[in-house]
């Protein structure tokens, strides 16, 4: 991903909008299949730990959804509309220099749309990636991307991660 992004303007993601249906679930559901990444390195977990206590009960006006398994790498909102997981392995696509990025609250993000319909979200420049996943239903809203961000900003620093 390159460091030339724009910040984000918050009435342009709309137009990115092409949700990811995770299957199985629907908004409201009381716990949500969440696939933990790969064990990471104890430093990126103990960041992953600190951001999963920061993260906010409510986003985009979604309540905060029980992951199963639990685990201190992942977290859904609204059942599974929008999913997070922290710790993963660097996304191939950040070395792709005309990848789409956009800025939020000083955290970056590399933004996919994947071919089944979705937006995903990966931080880039954080000692840390996290990943977020948000379904078609969901993906216009984009106050989320603002909610996430100021958790990652104060519990992740900016650096390059090695994992």
């Amino acid at each position: 991903m390159s460091s030339h992004r724009r910040p984000l303007r918050l009435m342009a993601l709309p137009a990115l909008a092409a949700g990811l249906a995770l299957a199985g679930c629907s908004p409201g559901a009381s716990t949500a299949r969440v696939t933990p990444p790969p064990a990471p390195p104890a430093d990126v977990a103990g960041l992953c730990a600190a951001l999963h206590k920061e993260l906010p009960e409510t986003v985009s006006g979604l309540e905060r959804t029980a992951t199963e398994p639990a685990s201190d790498l992942t977290a859904a909102w609204g059942g599974p509309a929008i999913v997070l997981r922290c710790g993963i392995p660097k996304p191939a696509k950040m070395a792709d220099p005309k990848a789409d990025g956009v800025e939020v609250n000083g955290v970056g993000w590399l933004v996919e749309r994947p071919a089944d319909g979705g937006l995903k979200f990966t931080t880039g420049s954080r000692l840390a990636y996290t990943e977020v996943w948000i379904d078609k239903e969901h993906a216009t809203d984009a106050s989320m991307l603002v909610d996430l961000s100021a958790a990652v900003a104060r519990t992740v620093p900016v650096g390059i991660s090695s994992y």
